[in-house]
């Protein structure tokens, strides 16, 4: 099943309500091998949900998704650029990608709130949901690795935001913003890592 570590970026925190502004991915095969990178802006249809305490957070303002592209392009734009770089063929004219996609399993830091944001945006189009309904939440797995660690006297973060779980494993962003692409390829390295965790946990026989 392919893995699709996303990160959206929100004109604020209700999906029913505010927009996704800006989308970031990074694919990979069965196998945790990097296949492609995304990354694109999306113009908000409503202007007024757009927060100035979310630009603070994402740098992004109104002037600079001018000429961006709108959710309902954006959308099929990303089901066929993960088409594409998967190589799957669909047969020219197919809308409903659903039976190329529905192994695709989504994954993100807190990755639930970007899917309600996603579904959001789809239902509102009147799009179908394509991807797998298994998720991989950074968070919940950091929490439950970090459990165990902590059981066994090994030093662990002191929270779970990306920021905290990055630095633990040595990565950090460049700057202080938080750019949807370079929060997903950061989100896809402490997978990597909290997976690798599972080679060193034994269990007694």
């Amino acid at each position: 099943m392919p893995f699709l570590v996303l990160d959206l970026e929100m004109t604020g925190p209700e999906p029913d309500y505010n927009e996704i502004i800006q989308i970031g991915a990074v694919l990979f095969d069965d196998n945790w091998v990097e296949k492609g990178q995304y990354l694109t802006n999306v113009y908000p249809e409503n202007k007024e949900a757009f927060s100035s305490s979310s630009e603070k957070i994402h740098n992004l303002s109104l002037a600079e998704l001018e000429d961006a592209p709108m959710i309902y392009d954006v959308l099929p734009e990303l089901e066929e650029w993960i088409c594409t770089t998967l190589g799957l063929r669909v047969p020219k004219g197919q809308l409903d990608r659903t039976p190329f996609l529905r192994d695709v399993i989504i994954c993100g830091q807190s990755v639930i709130n970007d899917i309600n944001f996603l579904k959001e945006a789809y239902r509102y189009e009147k799009l179908k949901w394509p991807y797998s309904r298994v998720l991989l939440d950074l968070h919940t797995l950091g929490y439950f690795s970090f459990r165990v660690l902590k059981a066994n006297g090994q030093k662990v973060p002191d929270r779970l935001s990306l920021t905290a779980i990055a630095s633990y494993f040595g990565f950090a962003r460049e700057d202080g913003f938080h750019n949807a692409l370079e929060d997903a390829v950061l989100t896809a390295k402490c997978l990597k890592e909290v997976f690798a965790l599972s080679e060193r946990l034994k269990l007694p026989a």
